[in-house]
């Protein structure tokens, strides 16, 4: 798959649902002071508030995904629009759709601001499937047994086993993704195995 070509070294950290991604993110930036960028952070600002999308998904669900509160007129109610599109490939095609130009526009803006800097963290949950692999110079992928996932899921966001299976199945399969990775880091709950051959990259 193309690769970002530049100077600037850009290292896309993808992964399953609950992997893990967000823990390496943060031990490459407090450990190694690198730059991060964070796909999530900007899907979630797009559903803020007054912003186009956030607009566009309202105006598709209705009140049924918003929040019932006159102080916060608007505001999307996170767990009820999940809960939509994971009941349905239809809306989350749609609903990624909308998003996912957003977020590469937001990656192009931070890189710019950015282009100074020798090397770049980009945290892309949907890396392969939003077609970002080219804005990357090469790509780790997070990995961890299927069992510790759904158990990390359903600790962190309080669900049910259904649903963290329906979480992890909208996304391509673990299998697909190694085969298009550069490398594989193993998060199976011992930190120093992956901090080491992380620290051991740079």
């Amino acid at each position: 798959m193309q690769r970002w070509h530049g100077q600037q070294r850009r290292i896309g950290i993808t992964g399953g649902i609950a992997s893990g991604k967000s823990s390496i993110g943060r031990f490459l930036k407090e450990v190694q002071g690198l730059p991060i960028l964070d796909a999530d952070i900007y899907a979630k600002e797009a559903l803020n508030p007054g912003q186009p999308c956030s607009e566009k998904v309202i105006e598709r669900y209705g009140k049924s995904i918003t929040i019932q509160d006159s102080s916060i007129p608007q505001k999307i109610n996170r767990s009820a629009l999940a809960e939509k599109i994971f009941s349905s490939s239809i809306e989350r095609i749609w609903l990624e759709q909308l998003i996912h130009p957003i977020v590469r526009n937001r990656f192009n803006q931070e890189l710019m601001h950015l282009k100074s800097k020798p090397t770049v963290v980009l945290i892309i949950p949907l890396l392969f499937e939003a077609n970002l692999h080219n804005i990357c110079s090469e790509i780790w992928l997070i990995d961890c047994e299927p069992e510790q996932q759904i158990e990390r899921l359903i600790k962190r966001d309080h669900l049910t086993q259904k649903q963290a299976i329906d979480r992890i199945s909208a996304q391509w399969p673990i299998e697909v993704k190694r085969t298009l990775a550069d490398l594989v880091i193993h998060n199976n709950g011992i930190k120093e195995a992956w901090s080491e051959q992380i620290n051991s990259l740079f």
